[in-house]
């Protein structure tokens, strides 16, 4: 019964391996398509965001089967737990990643920003969700611990992407339109940083049973 139960924990870590490539490839893909105004990759990257629905259902479905049938035990509910939760954050990265591949497919932000801290924003953020999800397979409360405190470099990042704005506007007050949706865009970018905290600090309460907000 105990190896059954493994095999499905494996599955169960392996499912949400999939489904934390599936949000770096998202946030890579809009990234890129943003910089460089790729109307095609935009709409791979909201497709993208339909498999990540479809992938927390499927993780939504097996983490119930395994509380229903396997009767875990306290460590392996606790897992499973944080697995229903870290879906969540997942599939809310997916969805901000296809916010910004939709402000994509309706106007050309290239030129506007190439020379501004999105791209940084971009791969910081990616960073924070590979880095969360591998924490949880390994159990590894202080990789875990390093995503959540990765989250100031975000942030500052969002302040010097706010700063390149108020110099755009500056230098071309028309641009108003452009910097509002480059301000949407880093907000997104922002949250998905948000995102990856909320997963790591979940692989926290799997392996501690403490939840940083207790």
């Amino acid at each position: 019964m105990r190896n059954r139960f493994d095999e499905q924990l494996d599955l169960l870590n392996n499912s949400l391996i999939s489904m934390g490539a599936l949000c770096e490839t998202a946030i890579a893909g809009t990234i890129k398509a943003l910089l460089c105004h790729d109307l095609r990759l935009a709409e791979e990257v909201i497709a993208t965001d339909k498999e990540i629905d479809q992938k927390e259902k499927e993780i939504e479905a097996l983490c119930l089967k395994l509380i229903l049938h396997q009767q875990p035990v306290a460590r392996d509910l606790r897992q499973i737990s944080a697995a229903l939760k870290m879906i969540t954050d997942m599939e809310r990265i997916g969805d901000q990643a296809a916010d910004i591949a939709e402000i994509v497919t309706f106007t050309d932000l290239a030129e506007s920003t190439n020379g501004s801290h999105i791209a940084e924003m971009g791969a910081a953020t990616t960073k924070m969700v590979t880095e969360a999800v591998e924490a949880f397979v390994r159990r590894d409360k202080v990789m875990a611990q390093a995503v959540v405190d990765y989250d100031d470099v975000v942030d500052g990042l969002f302040s010097s992407v706010k700063h390149d704005i108020m110099h755009m506007i500056a230098a071309d007050p028309a641009r108003g339109e452009q910097a509002v949706d480059i301000l949407m865009i880093s907000k997104y970018l922002e949250r998905i940083g948000d995102h990856a905290v909320n997963i790591a600090e979940w692989v926290i309460f799997a392996i501690t049973g403490k939840h940083e907000n207790e």
